[in-house]
């Protein structure tokens, strides 16, 4: 068995390129290029943005003169396929087609993970995957059901970060998260509650398709009368822009660059002040649904992502939501690492590599056939 094995990560989100390399557990680098929702809408769909992440992949290598010939793995973030199981896949052209055609009805950055890997791995060598994609679907069937006979809720979050972050608490408290009734937070530029049981993730929003919470980047809940009144005469690419993109903080603020937004709030602003509060709010409810799921048998609350990183974030939370469980706050995000891991985990034969099977995990009830 090889002794080192280097791994590459690819993580595109809705308004960053995070990159990293690494020999084994060893970080060599990474980085996190931010990247303006008023700029990202300006190169039309998110497919379209494939192009400039990759520019800025390869500037950076480029600039800190780093040769990736001889990859073991790269590893991309997945979303836009059809659901699958949790776990690690092989990336294929079939996945590839699927997450670029949004088979799974996600539209998001994350469907630029698999696309980028797989032109590293053309360029550099190595195996290419994803593992825990956001389209992993744990969902129990009640949680699917809506009041159109038909359509069904999609188990869409950003399952990476939520299932390590999840794993990483456990661990702290000497517990299996298999054990645990937990509900998992992933706050940033797009916003994911969930509920998991037992080690599945039973229930949550669906961030990308503008379910939720609004973020920085995403319009969130609204009721359905004031969407069509404000989007009736308007195209789908928009009205998608405005779920995954050009919605939420950018909307009202004209860009998603929560640091300088909450620069305002500090200055207190008043529009500022407001409209931070109420998305704060607005996840302070998520989270109060997800202790109804689990039926009040709440082990711990889990926060991460980037937005943990402001004090009054987690303040406002734990004044809402403190009376539900222990909060335990993990600002930033632990995806890097779970993908390290991942790929580790199948270089050393510890983990099966698995393949893509094209079908979603969930086609429907039975009675839906009759």
């Amino acid at each position: 068995m090889k002794n080192t094995y280097r791994i590459f990560v690819i993580n595109p989100g809705s308004t960053s390129t995070k990159l990293a390399l690494s020999e084994n557990e060893n970080r060599v680098f990474e980085t996190d290029v931010f990247h303006d929702s008023s700029f990202l809408k300006t190169l039309g769909t998110i497919n379209d943005q494939l192009d400039y992440r990759m520019d800025v992949l390869h500037q950076f290598l480029a600039e800190n003169h780093i040769d990736l010939h001889g990859l073991d793995a790269v590893v991309g973030r997945g979303g836009g396929s059809y659901s699958v199981p949790s776990g690690s896949y092989r990336i294929s052209p079939q996945l590839v087609e699927d997450t670029k055609n949004a088979k799974g009805g996600l539209y998001h950055s994350s469907m630029l993970g698999v696309q980028m890997a797989e032109r590293v791995q053309q360029e550099f060598g190595g195996i290419a995957m994803m593992c825990d994609p956001t389209v992993v679907d744990e969902y129990q069937d009640i949680a699917r059901v809506t009041g159109v006979s038909g359509i069904y809720r999609r188990a869409i979050c950003h399952a990476l970060n939520l299932k390590a972050a999840a794993r990483h608490y456990a661990r702290e408290i000497g517990r299996k998260y298999e054990d645990l009734n937990l509900i998992v937070a992933h706050i940033d530029g797009g916003m994911t509650i969930t509920a998991h049981q037992k080690g599945r993730m039973i229930d949550g929003n669906d961030g990308g398709g503008g379910d939720g919470p609004f973020t920085p980047t995403r319009m969130g809940t609204m009721a359905v009368t004031d969407v069509l009144n404000l989007l009736y005469d308007r195209g789908k690419d928009e009205i998608r822009s405005l779920c995954s993109q050009t919605g939420g903080l950018s909307s009202h603020f004209g860009t998603s660059n929560s640091d300088k937004i909450h620069a305002l709030v500090e200055q207190h602003d008043e529009k500022a002040e407001l409209i931070w509060r109420a998305m704060i709010y607005q996840n302070a409810k998520a989270i109060g649904a997800m202790s109804a799921v689990l039926k009040g048998q709440v082990d711990g609350i889990v926060l991460t992502g980037g937005l943990m990183r402001f004090a009054d974030v987690r303040q406002m939370l734990e004044e809402y939501c403190g009376w539900i469980a222990p909060i335990t706050c993990y600002p930033g995000e632990f995806e890097m690492q779970a993908m390290t891991d991942a790929a580790l985990r199948v270089l050393r034969h510890e983990e099966e590599l698995k393949e893509y099977s094209g079908k979603p995990v969930f086609e429907g009830f039975p009675f839906d056939q009759k």
